[in-house]
Protein backbone atom coordinates (compact mmCIF):
# COMPACT_ATOMS: atom_id res chain seq x y z
CA UNK A 1 0.00 0.00 0.00
CA UNK A 2 1.45 3.32 -1.05
CA UNK A 3 1.73 6.08 1.50
CA UNK A 4 -0.17 9.30 1.14
CA UNK A 5 1.86 11.89 -0.81
CA UNK A 6 3.35 14.53 1.42
CA UNK A 7 1.88 17.96 0.82
CA UNK A 8 4.30 20.80 0.34
CA UNK A 9 3.91 23.96 2.40
CA UNK A 10 4.32 26.69 -0.25
CA UNK A 11 4.84 29.38 2.38
CA UNK A 12 7.70 27.40 3.92
CA UNK A 13 9.29 27.04 0.47
CA UNK A 14 8.84 30.79 -0.17
CA UNK A 15 10.34 31.57 3.25
CA UNK A 16 13.34 29.40 2.34
CA UNK A 17 13.70 31.14 -1.03
CA UNK A 18 13.62 34.59 0.62
CA UNK A 19 16.25 33.52 3.14
CA UNK A 20 18.52 32.30 0.32
CA UNK A 21 18.25 35.56 -1.61
CA UNK A 22 18.88 37.51 1.61
CA UNK A 23 22.00 35.48 2.39
CA UNK A 24 23.42 34.76 -1.07
CA UNK A 25 21.73 37.21 -3.43
CA UNK A 26 19.56 36.33 -6.39
CA UNK A 27 22.37 34.23 -7.92
CA UNK A 28 22.03 31.79 -5.00
CA UNK A 29 18.36 31.16 -5.76
CA UNK A 30 18.34 27.70 -7.31
CA UNK A 31 15.83 24.89 -6.97
CA UNK A 32 18.55 22.76 -5.32
CA UNK A 33 19.27 25.44 -2.72
CA UNK A 34 15.59 26.07 -2.04
CA UNK A 35 14.91 22.34 -1.73
CA UNK A 36 17.73 21.91 0.81
CA UNK A 37 16.62 24.94 2.81
CA UNK A 38 12.95 23.87 2.81
CA UNK A 39 13.73 20.23 3.57
CA UNK A 40 12.06 18.87 0.44
CA UNK A 41 13.22 17.44 -2.87
CA UNK A 42 14.21 19.51 -5.88
CA UNK A 43 11.30 17.82 -7.67
CA UNK A 44 8.98 19.12 -4.95
CA UNK A 45 10.10 22.69 -5.60
CA UNK A 46 9.71 22.19 -9.34
CA UNK A 47 6.25 20.68 -8.80
CA UNK A 48 5.18 23.73 -6.75
CA UNK A 49 6.58 26.44 -9.01
CA UNK A 50 7.59 24.95 -12.35
CA UNK A 51 10.26 27.54 -13.15
CA UNK A 52 12.57 29.88 -11.31
CA UNK A 53 10.59 32.80 -12.78
CA UNK A 54 7.40 31.39 -11.25
CA UNK A 55 9.16 31.05 -7.90
CA UNK A 56 10.28 34.69 -8.08
CA UNK A 57 6.79 35.76 -9.16
CA UNK A 58 5.28 33.88 -6.21
CA UNK A 59 7.72 35.53 -3.80
CA UNK A 60 6.85 38.98 -5.13
CA UNK A 61 3.10 38.32 -5.20
CA UNK A 62 3.10 37.12 -1.57
CA UNK A 63 5.10 40.14 -0.48
CA UNK A 64 2.84 42.49 -2.45
CA UNK A 65 -0.38 40.94 -1.13
CA UNK A 66 0.75 41.25 2.46
CA UNK A 67 1.76 44.88 1.99
CA UNK A 68 -1.42 45.74 0.08
CA UNK A 69 -3.54 44.35 2.94
CA UNK A 70 -1.68 46.67 5.34
CA UNK A 71 -2.22 49.64 3.00
CA UNK A 72 -5.95 48.97 2.75
CA UNK A 73 -6.26 48.52 6.50
CA UNK A 74 -4.78 52.01 6.92
CA UNK A 75 -7.00 53.44 4.17
CA UNK A 76 -10.12 52.09 5.88
CA UNK A 77 -13.41 52.55 4.06
CA UNK A 78 -12.11 55.48 2.00
CA UNK A 79 -10.61 53.89 -1.12
CA UNK A 80 -9.96 57.14 -2.96
CA UNK A 81 -6.53 57.35 -4.61
CA UNK A 82 -5.47 59.98 -2.04
CA UNK A 83 -6.53 57.81 0.90
CA UNK A 84 -4.79 54.75 -0.54
CA UNK A 85 -1.59 56.77 -0.91
CA UNK A 86 -1.88 57.90 2.71
CA UNK A 87 -2.42 54.25 3.67
CA UNK A 88 0.65 53.32 1.65
CA UNK A 89 2.71 55.96 3.45
CA UNK A 90 1.46 54.77 6.85
CA UNK A 91 2.26 51.13 6.04
CA UNK A 92 5.71 52.16 4.78
CA UNK A 93 6.35 54.32 7.85
CA UNK A 94 5.44 51.43 10.14
CA UNK A 95 7.76 48.92 8.45
CA UNK A 96 10.36 47.25 10.62
CA UNK A 97 13.89 45.97 10.01
CA UNK A 98 12.55 42.58 8.89
CA UNK A 99 10.42 44.30 6.26
CA UNK A 100 13.38 46.36 5.02
CA UNK A 101 15.39 43.18 4.60
CA UNK A 102 12.51 41.34 2.95
CA UNK A 103 11.93 44.24 0.57
CA UNK A 104 15.58 44.38 -0.44
CA UNK A 105 15.39 40.65 -1.14
CA UNK A 106 12.28 41.09 -3.27
CA UNK A 107 13.72 44.03 -5.20
CA UNK A 108 16.89 42.05 -5.89
CA UNK A 109 14.82 39.10 -7.14
CA UNK A 110 12.56 41.41 -9.13
CA UNK A 111 15.46 42.92 -11.04
CA UNK A 112 16.43 39.45 -12.25
CA UNK A 113 13.18 39.17 -14.20
CA UNK A 114 12.21 41.68 -16.91
CA UNK A 115 8.64 40.36 -16.73
CA UNK A 116 8.48 41.26 -13.03
CA UNK A 117 9.95 44.71 -13.68
CA UNK A 118 7.15 45.28 -16.20
CA UNK A 119 4.54 44.07 -13.70
CA UNK A 120 5.93 46.47 -11.09
CA UNK A 121 5.78 49.33 -13.58
CA UNK A 122 2.08 48.53 -14.11
CA UNK A 123 1.52 48.41 -10.33
CA UNK A 124 3.14 51.82 -9.77
CA UNK A 125 1.22 53.29 -12.70
CA UNK A 126 -2.02 51.96 -11.23
CA UNK A 127 -1.21 53.35 -7.77
CA UNK A 128 -0.86 56.85 -9.22
CA UNK A 129 -3.53 56.56 -11.96
CA UNK A 130 -6.43 57.95 -9.97
CA UNK A 131 -4.67 61.19 -9.21
CA UNK A 132 -5.38 64.26 -11.32
CA UNK A 133 -1.96 65.79 -11.92
CA UNK A 134 -3.62 69.08 -12.86
CA UNK A 135 -4.65 69.47 -9.19
CA UNK A 136 -2.03 70.70 -6.73
CA UNK A 137 -3.28 68.44 -3.91
CA UNK A 138 -3.03 65.34 -6.11
CA UNK A 139 0.47 66.30 -7.27
CA UNK A 140 1.41 66.71 -3.60
CA UNK A 141 0.01 63.24 -2.81
CA UNK A 142 2.05 61.82 -5.73
CA UNK A 143 5.16 63.63 -4.51
CA UNK A 144 4.65 62.29 -0.97
CA UNK A 145 4.19 58.77 -2.35
CA UNK A 146 7.34 58.96 -4.47
CA UNK A 147 9.33 60.40 -1.55
CA UNK A 148 8.11 57.60 0.71
CA UNK A 149 9.08 54.94 -1.82
CA UNK A 150 12.50 56.50 -2.27
CA UNK A 151 13.13 56.74 1.47
CA UNK A 152 11.99 53.17 1.99
CA UNK A 153 14.23 51.77 -0.76
CA UNK A 154 17.24 53.75 0.44
CA UNK A 155 16.71 52.39 3.94
CA UNK A 156 16.02 48.85 2.71
CA UNK A 157 19.30 48.78 0.79
CA UNK A 158 21.21 50.28 3.71
CA UNK A 159 22.08 53.43 1.80
CA UNK A 160 20.90 55.84 4.50
CA UNK A 161 21.36 55.76 8.24
CA UNK A 162 18.41 57.42 9.91
CA UNK A 163 17.04 57.31 13.44
CA UNK A 164 13.50 56.19 14.14
CA UNK A 165 12.64 59.74 15.26
CA UNK A 166 13.96 61.18 11.99
CA UNK A 167 12.06 58.51 10.04
CA UNK A 168 8.83 59.33 11.85
CA UNK A 169 9.32 63.07 11.29
CA UNK A 170 9.95 62.59 7.56
CA UNK A 171 6.81 60.48 7.20
CA UNK A 172 4.78 62.98 9.22
CA UNK A 173 5.80 65.61 6.68
CA UNK A 174 4.98 63.30 3.77
CA UNK A 175 1.58 62.51 5.27
CA UNK A 176 0.87 66.22 5.70
CA UNK A 177 1.84 66.77 2.07
CA UNK A 178 -0.56 63.93 1.13
CA UNK A 179 -3.44 65.64 2.95
CA UNK A 180 -3.26 64.13 6.44
CA UNK A 181 -3.66 66.70 9.20
CA UNK A 182 -1.65 66.57 12.41
CA UNK A 183 -4.75 65.40 14.32
CA UNK A 184 -4.94 62.32 12.08
CA UNK A 185 -7.90 63.63 10.10
CA UNK A 186 -7.86 64.09 6.35
CA UNK A 187 -8.08 67.51 4.75
CA UNK A 188 -11.75 68.36 4.30
CA UNK A 189 -12.78 66.07 7.18
CA UNK A 190 -14.64 67.68 10.08
CA UNK A 191 -13.55 67.44 13.67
Amino acid sequence: MAGRPRSIDRDRVLDAAEAIVAADGAAGLTFDAVARAAGITKGGVQYCFGTKENLIRSMIERWGSTFEAEVMAHAGNDRSPQSVIRGHLLATRDSDEAEYSRSAVMMTALLQSPEQVAASRVWYTHRLAGLDMDKAEDRQAALAFLAGEGAFLLKAFGLIDITEAQWAALFADMLTLAGEREDGKRDGEKG
